[in-house]
């Protein structure tokens, strides 16, 4: 079912998306390709929203740099200085995010309005990236299907092409919240990885990929989240044709259960401490799939680079239950 959401002030009309099955509920925007709710039962039947988001499209576009779940792109996380070299040239990007380019640049995908049309369980948004947006090269034609499937498992795929040499990493910056509302420092978490990309302080991955074994991150055995993260875990699968199991989130109170499935070999771990109004910090973690941040810097790093004749895609999976 699609609806019109609002109008943004150069008249473009957003509409939302909405997908229901299984007992779920998943409302998608194509405004930035937001997911803005995810309606989902606990262990009593009780609905929640576990998603966290704005009612009406002014909430988003008064409140863009949270990137609350958005698609981002066209390179989710940062790359150091803004610049990369690719085939012997060196390209700059727009500075977001003090010294580097974060998730796109000033006007990513999370600010673009997308095309919409119904597919089996979903909704397929597209647009068309030209040449040199944010600094990027290349015109990138790509499209995000999100459908659900008969579990009730949001399935976000993507696919794109490009004319000339490029790089690519597109996400879901979606903040769950299994309670529905509150801190989620009591949420359990397990993540498939054994090492995560250590940083500097603007968050630049710094040397090799550390092992996670006898520190605050390792999260291979279920454990509270608590705060103070904001990093890349590097999962144990690396990259695969298809969406292999890498985390699951769990909220003991509501007996709610968030599992993540990837194609990507990184996992951004997010717990929004520095959310601010209408939301608090900590009321929400951001679990983004993606290949890890500065790689167009790092070629010791898994590839993100698109070449023509080459298609990209990506898949994650989000699946909901309760226990």
């Amino acid at each position: 079912m699609s609806e019109l959401f609002g109008t943004l002030s150069d008249g473009t009309p957003v509409h939302r998306w909405t997908l229901e099955r299984a007992g779920v509920r998943v409302r998608i925007l194509t405004y930035g390709g937001i997911v803005q709710s995810a309606e989902v039962p606990d262990r009593d039947g009780r609905t929640a929203d576990v998603v966290l988001g704005f009612a009406e499209l002014d909430g988003y576009v008064a409140h863009p740099e949270p990137y609350f779940g958005a698609l981002v792109g066209r390179y989710a996380n940062r790359i150091a200085g803004g610049r990369f070299p690719l085939d012997g040239r060196t390209y700059a990007l727009a500075l977001n995010n003090g010294p580097n380019s974060l998730h796109g640049g000033e006007r990513g995908f999370d600010k673009r309005v997308w095309d919409a049309e119904p597919v089996a369980h979903g909704v397929r948004l597209s647009r068309v990236s030209p040449h040199g947006e944010e600094g990027f090269p290349g015109r990138v034609e790509i499209s995000a299907t999100y459908t659900l499937d008969a579990s009730g498992a949001l399935r976000i795929a993507y696919e794109a092409v490009s004319d000339a040499p490029t790089v690519l990493n597109p996400t879901n910056h979606s903040y769950f919240n299994l309670s529905g509302s509150g801190h989620t420092g009591g949420h359990e978490l397990r993540i498939a990885a054994s090492r995560i990309t250590p940083v500097d302080a603007d968050l630049i991955p710094q040397g090799a990929p550390a092992e996670v074994a006898g520190t605050r991150f390792d999260f291979r055995e279920a454990r509270k989240v608590g705060a103070g993260y904001d990093h890349n875990f590097v999962l144990d699968k690396g990259v695969t044709d298809g969406a292999v199991p890498v985390a699951e989130l769990y909220d003991p109170v509501s007996g709610r259960a968030l599992s993540v499935a990837t194609t990507e070999p990184g996992l951004q771990v997010y717990t929004a401490d520095h959310l601010g109004e209408p939301f608090a910090p900590g009321d929400g973690i951001a679990l983004e799939t993606q290949h890890f941040p500065d790689s167009p810097n790092r070629p010791d790093f898994p590839s993100t680079v698109l070449r023509p004749g080459e298609v990209f895609r990506s898949e994650t999976v989000y699946g909901f239950s309760a226990r």
